[in-house]
């Protein structure tokens, strides 16, 4: 897999991923709104992690910076 996310996404995903993550541990956010929500912030930190959204691939969308001198 070829990284197609930038720093910044990166951490806008995790940070993301950290709030929905307090809010339904907190009791904030609750039942299947929750879950749901619980399901994208693991998905969020995971592909921040690997830096590689399988999304963004069929749509050529990479917010990585290309080294365009190779």
């Amino acid at each position: 897999m070829k990284k197609n996310m930038g720093t910044t996404d990166r951490i806008i995903r995790l940070i993301a991923a950290a709030v929905i993550a307090f809010l339904y541990f907190s009791g904030t956010i609750t039942g299947t709104l929750g879950l749901v929500l619980l399901v994208v912030a693991i998905v969020f930190a995971l592909t921040s992690f690997v830096s590689f959204c399988p999304l963004y691939a069929p749509f050529g969308i990479k917010t990585c910076k290309i080294d365009e001198a190779k």
